[in-house]
């Protein structure tokens, strides 16, 4: 006897056609099993799970009243689009979501005609659904676009410019606004609590239609008085209706979890055709229907493997701590010695660690939402002031505020101390939050230092050489999970700016590398020394500025220098190729330099190893660098400098 199914409704559903015959109580069957194949397949995978379950019957409610692919859905960030993906043909592979070759944990272009616009950020809906909704005018087309997007999203300055735009356009467009009262932190600032206000006020869009209808009665200069009132009655009503004031029709708030409300609305704004633009204002909660995810804060935002029926999830094998600990536990040290510390953080706490800092120092920490230019700027306003402000960010995150960078910090030579997190390759996150760039981004700027650390140990250096910084800006630059085991020392060093250090010392081939490849530059000397080929090991420490004699010593007494960084091109091998040319240390006679770097390509989520293996930057594959090279095998000695 075959086993029943526990979801035979949604067995039914291979895409989202197969579901808009539904009967309004199917569609609140079909949602109860939704949720509960989302649940299933994050335990297994692993994975964003709060997000998604707050949006179960709005995506429902969305791929059941539009015409989805023809009219074109587009999910701000899409941490909450797993169950979407089930519902647009990919259920039979939703278990292998940010597995190898398994499905992106965001939408991708290329994974489904389902997912018209790829994001890993946050912010971005908006001003891409306005540019697909202004090309389907140009086209004289009739599909309808509508943009998905949470109230974290919405506190970064991208989404109001997009408003602003969409507004004085007048383009028929459908922004609907999930506002969940958490995006990963709770949300913080003016625009939650506005929200706030707004849920707690009376409906008042049916008074605003009544008041329109009358104005329409009186002569012209009556109609605008009475246009005025009801404008004045609507801004005491709820405190101002600022997406109105952007030029939006304003609908709502709705409940976003129940089906009777959610389904009438969208179809009174899909057959409200002349209008245009619309924001929708719907109520969720996150990881709404399952117990542990609403019990928690922020904890189901990402989770490990769990068991469904307790919510417990599986913790790894204990090993070395993380480099974000590490990072946090030394920023608080030193904030204990200098109460001009502070931190900074957008919408990331737990994910940068100062969740801990905070604890230690609730008035010194700021979050300040999803906005890592406001971040950067007010940071260097904190500095302007004497302050010490350590902004962390992950590094593929700054990247939105590289203007302010620029502009606000390197050009006024601000101490602000930037701590980057996730550098390098990251894993099942895929390469929308692989932190490539960074090194090349900050390196090329006048006034910065930049560092790297090659383990948990020397960040601890690292944050202790930042806060004694006070006359320019600086970086530390550090990768995702466990460090190396290092012995983390019990008084950090500050150290020396721009000076590197030998780790093993040898004769013929130098391997200089930045950051945490350094263990693999060791294991490729092993390999190395065992084919008789004699490997001194440096660690840089910095790519900016560069250890000149350092660099100079390895290329005069080796015949091979080879450079290893987690970054791309343009970054540390490229400052020491350069350095080398200028100084005339290339050419006849003279020791080959090689440098290493992330390849001219996105690499795909998969373990770190692997992606490391795929990038070249690996033991095996420094040491087949070498031996392409030329470097002959002989026997050398070596020995380990202390």
């Amino acid at each position: 006897m075959s086993e029943i199914s526990k979801t035979p409704l949604l067995d039914t559903v291979l895409e989202p056609r197969d579901m808009r015959g539904f009967s309004d109580e199917q569609l609140e069957q079909l949602a109860a099993e939704l949720r509960a194949e989302t649940v299933d397949a994050v335990s297994v995978t692993g994975g964003h799970l709060g997000a998604g379950l707050g949006v179960v019957e709005l995506t429902i409610a969305l791929h059941h009243v539009f015409n989805t692919p023809e009219d074109q859905l587009i999910w701000d960030v899409g941490h909450q689009t797993y169950p979407h993906k089930i519902l647009t043909g990919r259920r039979d592979r939703i278990r292998t979501l940010r597995q190898p070759d398994g499905l992106s944990g965001f939408c991708k272009r290329e994974e489904s005609e389902y997912d018209p616009f790829g994001a890993g950020h946050s912010s971005t809906s908006i001003s891409a659904a306005l540019g697909m909704a202004v090309a389907r005018d140009l086209e004289g087309k009739d599909n309808e676009v509508i943009a998905v997007i949470g109230d974290g999203a919405m506190s970064a300055g991208m989404a109001f410019e997009a408003l602003n735009n969409a507004g004085s356009l007048g383009t028929r467009l459908i922004v609907v606004l999930n506002d969940n009262d958490m995006s990963i932190a709770p949300p913080v600032g003016a625009m939650s609590a506005y929200l706030a206000r707004l849920i707690s006020s009376r409906p008042y869009h049916k008074l605003r239609d009544i008041g329109k209808v009358v104005a329409e009665k009186f002569p012209a200069p009556l109609a605008r008085l009475a246009r005025k009132a009801e404008h004045f009655a609507r801004d005491f009503a709820v405190g101002g209706t600022m997406f109105e004031q952007l030029g939006f029709y304003y609908v709502g708030p709705v409940d976003g979890h129940n089906l009777a409300h959610l389904l009438p609305v969208l179809r009174n704004i899909k057959n409200e055709k002349d209008s245009g633009p619309i924001l929708l204002h719907v109520v969720t909660k996150k990881g709404h229907g399952y117990a542990p995810a609403e019990a928690s804060d922020d904890k189901y935002h990402g989770v490990n493997k769990f068991d469904v029926e307790t919510g417990a999830q599986k913790k790894s094998a204990a090993g070395a701590p993380s480099y974000t600990k590490v990072f946090a536990e030394s920023l608080v040290a030193e904030a204990k010695k200098d109460e001009k510390i502070v931190a900074i953080t957008a919408a990331m706490p737990s994910g940068t660690g100062l969740d801990f800092f905070e604890k230690c120092f609730p008035d010194r920490m700021f979050d300040v939402g999803i906005a890592e230019q406001h971040a950067v700027t007010f940071a260097a306003g904190l500095a302007t002031q004497g302050y010490k402000p350590f902004c962390a960010i992950y590094s593929t995150f700054l990247q939105r505020g590289y203007d302010q960078v620029v502009h606000d910090v390197a050009i006024q030579n601000l101490p602000v101390r930037f701590a980057l997190d996730r550098a390098g390759l990251v894993g099942a996150d895929g390469p929308t939050h692989a932190g490539s760039f960074d090194i090349t981004y900050l390196a090329s700027l006048p006034n910065f230092i930049v560092m790297a650390p090659s383990d948990e140990a020397e960040l601890t250096h690292m944050v202790a050489t930042c806060a004694a910084i006070d006359y320019a800006p600086s970086a530390v630059r550090y990768p995702r999970g466990e460090g190396t085991g290092a012995q983390i020392p019990d008084v950090p060093e500050v150290l020396e700016i721009g000076k590197g250090r030998i780790v093993r010392e040898g004769s013929r081939v130098a391997l200089l590398s930045l950051g945490t490849r350094l263990a693999e530059c060791l294991k490729a000397a092993d390999i190395l020394e065992e084919r008789g080929i004699s490997t001194t090991v440096a660690d840089a420490r910095f790519a900016k500025p560069l250890d000149e004699a350092l660099i100079r010593q390895l290329l005069k007494n080796h015949e091979l220098l080879i450079t290893v960084e987690e970054g791309s091109i343009g970054g540390f091998g490229a400052h020491v190729l350069c350095f080398a040319a200028r100084e005339g240390l290339l050419g006849t006679g003279s020791a080959k330099l090689i440098p290493l770097y992330l390849p001219d390509t996105f690499i795909a989520q998969n373990n770190p190893h692997v992606m490391y293996d795929e990038a070249g930057l690996n033991a095996e594959q420094i040491v087949e660098t070498a031996l392409n090279a030329g470097v002959r095998v002989a026997g050398a000695g070596v020995r380990v400098v202390k």
